[in-house]
């Protein structure tokens, strides 16, 4: 993914309404389906803690006509893609 014109962020909105922002590290394509790999953005005099700082994989899932974001269905699909996520990060360095 390019950085051309710097990082991606998106913003999300939880169940209980809350909103927190993520930056788009990468996607990828697997078995038909679209998945993006982010990380929680930093906020500028905001401190995060570990937990809040690991890799977030979501799948783009389409509703009505509208694509959405959604979480993998499975924990062996989150581990597959996740696998793939880290092969590609590893790939790009080399």
């Amino acid at each position: 993914m390019s950085e051309a014109f710097g990082p991606d962020f998106i913003t999300l909105t939880d169940e209980d309404g809350q909103q927190f922002e993520l930056e788009l590290i990468d996607s990828l394509e697997h078995n038909g389906t679209v998945y993006h790999a982010l990380f929680p953005a930093e906020q500028e005099g905001e401190e995060q803690n570990e937990e809040e700082m690991g890799l977030v994989i979501l799948k783009v899932i389409e509703e009505n006509g509208e694509e959405l974001l959604s979480t993998p269905d499975s924990d062996e699909e989150l581990d597959e893609v996740y696998q793939l996520c880290m092969d590609r990060f590893y790939e790009e360095e080399e």
